[in-house]
């Protein structure tokens, strides 16, 4: 009788509602799984977090708890969550988002005000499977500090929680397995600093780790984004050394595999069902809200404006690609809001001295700021476009260079006074520091959670209404 026995694990991560493909996932995995129950082998399966992305109408909809649904069938041992699980909903939304799972969720660095995990979380599983390897599960989160605090939550350093769990728990368990949303970089430090961990699965950067990555006696797995990758390690157990003695990682792409039917009928009763929740009627317009994005429009104008107001700011500033689409005149519904705004970006509110506030605004009106194809930060649109303020006046000329040159900016009508401090109403994508740099300078940064840049356009549409 062979001394070596094999565990086939299956993990998907950073699937950011990206739910056509869902469905795929499910026929692999059901597949799999059961090729293995045939050959009398044992699998297990696991998501790393941001499997939710209110972009998606279903997401949105259903607060998330549509995606937890779908997540149901794929036979999940443990999740852990993401940043769009963590931040994107309140913390009403979030103690509800898995009421109705059937796998329990792990993260071990997130607490309550009073230092209390959330009921529906534990740190860390212990399983021992049907051929009797126990196998431990740690989940950790990435510390969006910040963000979790403005909403009732603490987050811990996770590094910390690894070490104290992972000493706890290494003893009791054959196998110790790390799910972690913190990004390669974090992922390969925690195998090079620690001995405890056989296997790393992670996600939130995105990489696709073709075959795993080994690092001294730990494998890391990460399968990309947007569910085209479900990530495969084939795990051989030394029975008689009690130890691991080969781990096979790949990542097989599903883009083409045929869907699941149960899966693809319950994401259309899904979708029935958050349409339903969305054809709720914001405000009926009078006239067309008309948009551009290089250069100012209607509805642009309008969205500065508003987070202007929202933010009890001196100044507004959006730019005009975060609005997809205009608005004819007529209902306007939840839904055509989503439709049009739906990035998960929430309103800021800035200070920021005159010399930075000018600085800011030359960089922000220049064309290679309108033309770029952001990617990330939450923005879920196609480009830039032309920044727009409401409080702000430029003038500017067109140089040699054929750049236009900011000669003089006025402030509500005064010219900017280099040495004051503004307040400025924006979107927290501008505050990492990427696309703008001069917002670095910002001397205080208020995130206003968990409303979103949609809940700032329902309120400045309804207060339009007389």
């Amino acid at each position: 009788m062979s001394d070596t026995q094999k565990l086939h694990l299956y993990h998907t991560n950073d699937l950011h509602s990206n739910l056509d493909q869902w469905p795929k996932i499910i026929d692999y995995i059901k597949k799999q799984q059961m090729k293995h129950k045939t050959d009398n082998e044992v699998s297990i399966c696991f998501d790393i977090g941001d499997h939710v992305d209110r972009f998606h109408p279903v997401t949105e909809g259903t607060e998330g708890r549509g995606n937890v649904d779908l997540m149901n069938d794929a036979g999940f041992l443990n999740a852990t969550i993401g940043n769009n699980e963590g931040i994107t909903f309140s913390k009403k939304q979030l103690n509800e988002l898995y009421d109705n799972a059937n796998f329990q969720v792990l993260v071990a660095n997130l607490v309550d005000t009073d230092g209390n995990p959330p009921h529906w979380a534990k740190p860390y599983d212990i399983h021992t499977l049907q051929n009797s390897l126990k196998v431990g599960v740690i989940g950790v989160t990435a510390p969006f500090t910040t963000y979790y605090e403005l909403l009732g939550w603490q987050i811990l350093d996770p590094f910390k929680q690894i070490e104290k769990w992972s000493n706890q728990i290494r003893g009791q368990v054959d196998i110790l397995i790390l799910l972690s949303h913190l990004g390669l970089e974090a992922d390969k430090r925690i195998a090079t600093e620690s001995d405890q961990f056989d296997i790393i699965l992670g996600s939130h950067t995105h990489h696709v780790l073709k075959n795993g990555l080994h690092q001294g006696k730990t494998t890391i797995g990460q399968a990309g984004k947007f569910g085209f990758n479900v990530g495969k390690m084939e795990i051989e157990w030394n029975k008689e050394h009690k130890e691991i003695q080969c781990v096979m990682a790949e990542c097989i792409d599903v883009q083409e595999h045929q869907p699941d039917n149960a899966s693809e009928q319950k994401l259309f009763e899904l979708t029935e069902n958050a349409n339903q929740k969305l054809n709720e009627k914001v405000t009926v317009l009078d006239a067309p809200l008309e948009l551009e994005w290089f250069k100012p429009s209607p509805f642009s104008v309008l969205l500065s404006e508003a987070i202007r107001e929202w933010c009890d700011a001196e100044i507004g500033m959006v730019n005009a690609g975060l609005l997809l689409e205009g608005l004819p005149t007529g209902p306007v519904t939840k839904s055509d809001l989503h439709r049009i705004c739906p990035h998960p970006i929430n309103p800021c509110r800035l200070l920021l001295k005159g010399e930075f506030l000018k600085e800011m605004i030359q960089h922000a009106l220049t064309d290679e700021m309108e033309q770029y194809k952001i990617k990330g930060l939450g923005f879920r649109g196609k480009v830039m476009g032309k920044m727009i303020f409401d409080g702000v006046q430029v003038e500017s000329k067109l140089l040699p260079d054929y750049e236009y040159h900011v000669q003089k900016i006025y402030v509500n009508g005064e010219p900017l006074d280099q040495k004051r401090m503004y307040s400025i109403g924006t979107v927290d994508m501008f505050t990492f520091g990427r696309l703008l740099p001069s917002v670095a300078y910002s001397e205080e940064k208020h995130y206003y959670l968990p409303e979103m840049l949609r809940d700032v356009l329902d309120w400045k549409l309804k207060s339009l209404k007389t």
